[in-house]
This record gives C-alpha cells, structure tokens and sequence, in this order.
C-alpha cells in the first residue's frame, strides 16, 4: 500500500525536540490515521494508528493520562 510506504510520506517532529534525535516523528496518513517511527532509526519499525486510535491516544497525553510523576 502506498500510503504505508514510510518513503512517501511526510514526517514530522515536535519543535519541542531540541534538535537532538531522541524524539519521534509522526506523519498523517490519506485515512485520517496517523504514522509514527523513531527518528533515530527512520528506516526501522513503523507504528501505524487509525484516525479514532490516534484520537483517543492524544486525548490520553493531553488528558495527563500518561503523565509521570517523581
């Protein structure tokens, strides 16, 4: 399928980042889901979300669902 080919797509990484290469990248897929892989290693595994799997997983972080306390 083409539009999970990870060549084709158009990656993305938080401006949060810093610039180092200890982040993830994410990419919109035509579907509405949403593709993410880790920057250090752009050629290795990709995860991919469908649009209502993504949704609820961003509603989680900015929810404070997976927040993590010392």
């Amino acid at each position: 399928m083409r539009d999970r080919d990870p060549a084709t797509l158009t990656w993305r990484k938080s401006t949060r980042s810093g610039g180092n290469n200890n982040c993830v990248e994410a990419a919109g897929l035509p579907n509405g889901g949403t593709a993410v892989r880790d920057s250090k290693d752009p050629d290795g595994p990709v995860l991919f979300f469908g649009a209502a799997g993504w949704a609820a997983f961003v509603g989680g972080v900015k929810g404070g669902e997976f927040s993590v306390t010392s």
